[in-house]
């Protein structure tokens, strides 16, 4: 591992640290859910090539929603950022743009959070112009 990996990932681990702290475990919980779904759902395409899902829908309970959202942090940004320094450091292509989309969902299976991933079809510029006409 090279001292830039190196030092990203103590980085990545402090704030992780602060989260749990801050926040009682939950969003460091919800990161190794997500990163576990990115890792789970990782295709082979060729040698040195390995692609993962792009969309990931993360629900929470009432609960946890509301307490992450009173820190003021913006959750699906920084899962988002979060997830995408996990596949750069594994080598991991997203299958088009990342997308992390956080909602409040009262009936999650733990009682907490649940976790999915899917791949979302690109969009075009052709396409954002004729939405526009």
């Amino acid at each position: 591992m090279g001292a830039l990996s190196a030092l990203e990932e103590t980085l990545e681990n402090r704030w992780e640290a602060l989260w749990a702290r801050v926040l009682d475990k939950e969003p460091v919980e919800v990161l190794d859910a997500l990163r576990r779904e990115c890792d789970d759902n990782a295709v082979v395409c060729r040698a040195g090539r390995v692609m993962v899902p792009n969309a990931y829908d993360v629900e929470l309970a009432d609960e946890v929603h509301e307490q992450l959202s009173r820190q003021g942090t913006d959750v699906g940004q920084a899962l988002t950022d979060s997830l995408s320094r996990h596949a750069e450091r594994r080598g991991y292509e997203f299958a088009g743009p990342l997308a992390v989309h956080v909602a409040r969902c009262p009936d999650v299976p733990n009682g907490r959070y649940r976790v999915a991933s899917r791949v979302m079809e690109h969009v075009s510029v052709d396409g954002f112009f004729h939405a526009a006409h």
